[in-house]
């Protein structure tokens, strides 16, 4: 730790096993676990909160105040959990006194350029890769993959285990399981390729596979699938999940199936 061309605030909590490389800076009121290593030209200022054996990639900056014209100066946080890597250029903000904090879950995956505003709440094993940009007050839930140069709007929720593809504009919801592509965002089938990795059984991927059918491909509006999956389909988390998660959506979620080109309606893609 001891890196005589850094600047540690004398009042940062850092873990004695961390490493700091050249022209690292430190503010106060920032906290360090253990094994995480920081490397040259990282700025972390006040209110960071960085977990054990992360990775911190040159020219990132974490904790800066918000970008929001509305931030008074509240004491705020960002708060990082273990085993995360933060890339190149990376921007993190602290949160305002909305939520105040801004959140990071263990095991995430934030390649360069990524911005994440204040007030996010990212879950566990997300992966934002190169130059994503996340607005205030999203949430993304555990083992979303967002495309390289989506942007997000503020207030959006992702759902988990989707897949967003690179370029896109993400102005509504997107529910668990799916995958999300073209302009404007629209279902593009499920993540079964995601679901099959992370052990679901194609049993179930059958299950997640029909009650999106019902929602985007059958020509019901949202009420109306929501009814009949309510009434026609078992019980199962995942089916109480995508309806939890619909119901509750603020924004709203993205469309269902579009046509191509020709005027044909494209099939549901696994």
């Amino acid at each position: 730790m001891n890196q005589p061309l850094a600047y540690v605030h004398p009042q940062a909590k850092i873990a004695s096993n961390v490493v700091i490389e050249p022209f690292v800076s430190i503010d106060k009121n920032v906290e360090i676990g253990e094994g995480t290593c920081i490397g040259p030209n990282v700025t972390i200022l006040e209110g960071a909160r960085i977990g054990k054996n992360c990775k911190i990639f040159p020219g990132a900056v974490i904790s800066a105040v918000p970008q929001d014209l509305k931030y008074a100066g509240e004491d705020t946080i960002v708060k990082i959990g273990d085993n995360v890597t933060i890339r190149e250029f990376v921007t993190i903000n602290r949160g305002t006194k909305a939520n105040f904090e801004t959140i990071i879950g263990n095991n995430c995956l934030l390649m360069a350029y990524v911005h994440v505003a204040h007030d996010c709440i990212i879950g566990n094993n997300v992966i934002l890769a190169n130059s994503a940009a996340l607005a205030g007050h999203i949430k993304i839930d555990d083992w979303a993959i967002i495309g390289g140069m989506v942007a997000v709007h503020q207030f959006v929720n992702i759902g988990v285990h989707t897949m967003i593809s690179g370029g896109c504009l993400v102005r509504k919801d997107v529910p668990p399981f799916c995958k999300a592509a073209r302009e404007p965002l629209s279902y593009s089938g499920i993540n079964s390729i995601g679901l099959r990795r992370r052990g679901f059984s194609s049993e179930k991927i059958k299950e997640i596979q029909d009650i999106y059918r019902i929602i985007f491909i059958n020509g019901l509006n949202t009420s109306q699938a929501i009814r009949y999956i309510e009434a026609e389909l078992p019980a199962t988390p995942e089916r109480d999940d995508i309806i939890s998660f619909i119901m509750n959506s603020r924004r709203g979620i993205m469309r269902g199936y579009t046509r191509n080109n020709n005027g044909k309606e494209k099939k549901d893609i696994l």
